[in-house]
């Protein structure tokens, strides 16, 4: 999609959400054209022309001052993160770059995952393919996928992929709808950090053709941030039955957008005895770097597609 497309997406999705009397309008009660801000309210809110706001909307003012979009994120009511986005896609584009290189784990990332021992942990890219995981996160997340698929660029898992089109991860978490609101709500902050990104266009792209669901939340237009951020998710694994699991997102320094993911229980509850019992089931998994056998990816319980794959 068009950078000034995404911008009046993005926009006109925000001034929807808000009533006149949302930003200290009267409502004058009758029924609008269009719901939400007009363009005209949110101008003069923001202090700016109706052209010139008109213009913005429809991606034809890149010089936009800073003044001016953080006035109209003012009126908008939008959140850091969104604020953000907002000055990312009023900027111009920049000029095309070279194709990315593949996502590469740094050696001292690999260290820390294996220094966590049992406790699920692993490493997301900037697209969302999971770069390496442990034992215990493989257990967790996609215990039917082979486990050293991180290690082979062209089969990596990907969170996205897993969320909406694998039904695996779909039963796995029990409020599914936030987790992919999440999901998407990244995926859209991503798409404007890195805009030349082929392989992430290419993914958003497969999961809108793929995925009703996908195709409904991304139109929505969400956006926050995933990073740092820390959560609780109530998890149905098929082994060890349900768990309330914390789960912690850090960002890692100097390495262009990839993501440290941890999951952790209460101390002492029935969540932390489970995912005990899981890392201990999982102690005989094979070897992160060991090639996997077809024998180990057939048999019934590899019916279901891998999300990676079409």
């Amino acid at each position: 999609m068009e950078r000034r497309t995404e911008l009046g997406e993005f926009l006109r999705t925000r001034r929807a959400r808000l009533r006149p009397e949302d930003v200290g309008l009267p409502d004058y009660g009758g029924r609008r054209r269009v719901p939400g801000l007009r363009r005209e309210e949110l101008a003069q809110l923001a202090g700016v022309s109706a052209g010139y706001y008109t213009r913005l909307e429809q991606g034809q003012s890149p010089n936009a001052s800073d003044a001016v979009l953080d006035a109209v994120a003012r009126v908008l009511q939008l959140d850091d993160a969104e604020r953000a986005h907002l000055h990312s896609l009023a900027r111009p584009r920049p000029k095309a770059r070279r194709r990315p290189r593949p996502e590469k784990l740094r050696p001292s990332a690999q260290i820390l995952i294996d220094s966590l021992g049992d406790v699920p942990a692993l490493v997301i890219g900037r697209h969302g393919d999971v770069l390496t995981w442990n034992r215990t996160a493989h257990a967790l997340i996609a215990g039917h996928l082979p486990f050293d698929a991180p290690s082979h660029p062209q089969d990596r898992p990907n969170v996205a992929r897993l969320v909406f089109l694998d039904p695996h991860t779909r039963e796995l978490y029990a409020d599914w709808r936030a987790k992919a609101k999440d999901t998407v709500a990244d995926l859209r902050l991503s798409a404007g950090r890195f805009p030349e990104d082929p392989e992430l266009t290419g993914l958003i792209g497969e999961l809108t053709l793929r995925s009703v669901e996908f195709a409904s939340l991304w139109a929505a237009h969400p956006v926050h941030s995933c990073v740092p951020q820390h959560n609780t998710r109530e998890v149905r694994h098929p082994m060890v039955g349900s768990m309330t699991l914390y789960n912690e997102l850090l960002e890692l320094s100097h390495a262009d957008g990839q993501r440290l993911a941890v999951f952790t229980a209460e101390p002492g509850s029935a969540s932390a005895a489970a995912l005990q019992l899981l890392s201990d089931l999982s102690a005989g998994e094979p070897l992160r770097h060991e090639p996997h056998t077809l024998a180990a990816t057939e048999g019934p319980q590899r019916e279901a597609p891998s999300p990676r794959r079409p």
